[in-house]
């Protein structure tokens, strides 16, 4: 091959970068909440009590996307990023895909709340349309963020050396360890529920979004969808019963798309695009 012409590299982003994403990851999250947890009363007086809605608790939750910008720009450059964030562009799936995310998911919840019996006994969380908007807000703008890192660069790194249900498998369990702090602070949401139940979530909302992500080509947009609806404050109180409802909707994706889920051809490696995608 001449010199002038440049080889192309197969994957911008090495798989190595696996681990500072990892240490970014956990790092800032684990760093900020840790601080709280063994220095309580002196990080509240400096920078306040730690709630669901302050600044800190917001950095920590974008700990994965902080560290998929940084690893995609030292790799890629701002031409890279871009490339990046086009896939919050990409929205074609089949129409399965999107009925289970409009009216499969609600489904899931009021389901496991009416499992749980409680259906019909809790009122209302919101007592205006400003307050829901407020949360309808909170809700959109803080979880779903995860997922450039999550989905966005963590998926297809481990789709390089495993199968999507491997992949998917062993990001939801790193996917809910880095969870845990949240667990262990009052005035989180997380504080109220149980961990195992959440890490045994993680596993089946991993195997389960590994699937759309593959499907829809590497959509950061349908991934956040799905982390939002999770998040949905609309949505009933569910907890068990909608984990177990996850479980058995992600054995169901597995079994019917197992040909696509065992095996890696075909799954999505690339974290940059080697030319912007197309508009869906």
């Amino acid at each position: 091959m001449p010199p002038d012409i440049p080889v192309l590299e197969p994957y911008q982003v090495p798989f190595r970068s696996f681990t500072p994403f990892l240490l970014i990851s956990f790092g800032l999250a684990w760093g900020i909440l840790g601080l709280y947890i063994l220095l309580p009363e002196r990080m509240g007086a400096v920078f306040g009590q730690l709630s669901g809605n302050h600044p800190l608790f917001f950095l920590a939750v974008y700990a994965p996307a902080i560290a998929s910008f940084t690893l995609v720009l030292r790799y890629g450059g701002f031409t890279g990023l871009r490339r990046f964030f086009a896939r919050v562009l990409l929205w074609r799936c089949s129409a399965a895909w999107y009925t289970f995310l409009i009216i499969g998911i609600p489904l899931i919840f009021i389901g496991g709340s009416w499992l749980r019996g409680n259906l019909f006994t809790e009122p209302f969380p919101f007592l205006s349309s400003q307050s829901l908007v407020a949360a309808l807000v909170l809700a959109a703008i803080k979880g779903p963020m995860e997922e450039f890192g999550w989905r966005g660069l963590a998926l297809p790194l481990l789709q390089r050396k495993f199968a999507p249900l491997w992949a998917g498998l062993i990001l939801g369990a790193i996917w809910g360890l880095w969870h845990m702090p949240a667990f262990l602070l009052s005035g989180t949401q997380q504080s109220e529920w149980s961990f195992t139940a959440f890490f045994a979530g993680c596993l089946a909302i991993s195997v389960i979004v590994t699937a759309l992500f593959n499907e829809s080509k590497g959509s950061i947009l349908l991934s956040a969808f799905f982390h939002f609806s999770l998040m949905n404050p609309i949505f009933p109180d569910a907890q068990p019963y909608d984990t177990y409802l996850l479980i058995v909707v992600a054995v169901l994706i597995v079994w019917r798309k197992r040909n696509n889920m065992l095996k890696r051809q075909g799954a999505v490696v690339e974290v940059i695009p080697h030319c912007k995608p197309a508009d869906g």
